[in-house]
């Protein structure tokens, strides 16, 4: 009903212009005092014509509408075969869709491009990078200090955040390599708690973990980089007291810890892309990065993951890792 009034609106002033011309023919045989018959007959035949032709017209409108409403729903890379151009607008909007489809397909490709550049530099960069860090974690390792541990513990930093780089560039790719399998969930714990065995004696903190002897279907590179910022995040934010692992019922990681805990109002963005809170205004080094690539990360596995946190008390960071539909992008 709403095509047809826009359909019977603009077809108006040829409806206006039939009335027109036959109130003149009357009035022309009225002034002339001519039988009224005589032109009420012809006016009835071209009325009955009229409405059949405007019958007609609506139909093929329509159809061409329902078309149009097709290709509205394709990607404008594909927008093609439009109906065939009837009047000198049509032709001339399709040649302007072309030229913007022209337009736009050229922008695509030279963003790519760019965006592909940029990929493949930060990606070499962050291989690079690893090979003095390298060197330096084993000049480290030669001595025994506060100021060796300190430096230390910096390069670890540094290697992670290289880490996230990667991981960032990685996630959006098209050879994003993720290789699932049965994996004993204790091994990649342990290997991980490995990595923070330093902080954990640097802060004084203590770590309470009983083996848990589940088995997951999982990506052991993606996942232990989940747990990883997880980890570094609780031993950022706990200045005394503990970080407990454990798993709860249907095989969700808890990972638990006594530190500052997040703000409520915080609690619903810290998945956000760039949102740091109340916590990462304090801490100039966050970055916001962490926590969302944690989401997108355990999306594509089929994971999920929760955080419950109040203020001075801890935050408890979940992760559920009952086998759900992958979704590898």
């Amino acid at each position: 009903m709403n095509f047809f009034k826009k359909w019977l609106w603009q077809r108006r002033y040829g409806i206006y212009a039939f009335g027109l011309f036959c109130a003149i023919f009357f009035c022309a045989f009225a002034l002339y005092h001519l039988p009224l018959a005589a032109v009420a007959y012809p006016v009835f035949v071209c009325a009955v014509l009229g409405a059949v032709f405007l019958a007609l017209d609506f139909r093929k409108a329509k159809r061409k509408h329902e078309r149009l409403l097709e290709i509205e729903k394709l990607p404008a890379a594909v927008m093609d075969d439009f109906p065939e151009a009837e009047t000198l607008e049509d032709t001339d909007y399709q040649q302007i869709i072309q030229a913007l489809r022209r337009e736009q397909t050229a922008l695509e490709n030279e963003m790519n491009e760019k965006y592909t550049d940029m990929v493949d530099y930060y990606t070499v960069w962050a291989h690079q990078i690893k090979t003095p860090i390298a060197s330096m974690q084993l000049s480290m390792q030669r001595e025994d200090s506060d100021f060796s541990r300190r430096l230390s513990a910096d390069l670890f930093r540094i290697e992670q955040y290289v880490e996230m780089v990667l991981m960032f560039l990685r996630l959006d790719s098209d050879s994003t390599d993720y290789v699932f399998e049965e994996l004993d969930l204790d091994s990649l714990i342990r290997q991980t708690v490995k990595k923070f065995s330093g902080e954990f004696y640097r802060r004084k903190l203590s770590l309470i973990y009983e083996p848990v002897q589940v088995t997951v279907l999982t990506d052991e590179k993606w996942l232990a980089f989940v747990i990883e910022q997880v980890l570094s995040n609780a031993l950022k934010y706990t200045h005394e007291g503990a970080i407990t692992i454990e798993v709860e019922e249907s095989k969700t990681l808890c990972i638990r810890d006594t530190g500052i805990g997040i703000a409520p109002e915080d609690l619903p963005r810290i998945f956000e892309k760039g949102y740091t809170g109340y916590n990462g205004r304090t801490d100039k080094r966050a970055s916001g990065i962490g926590l969302y690539l944690c989401k997108r990360i355990c999306k594509n596995l089929g994971h999920r993951i929760f955080v419950d946190s109040a203020v001075d008390e801890g935050t408890v960071v979940r992760i559920c890792l009952q086998e759900e539909k992958l979704d590898p992008r």
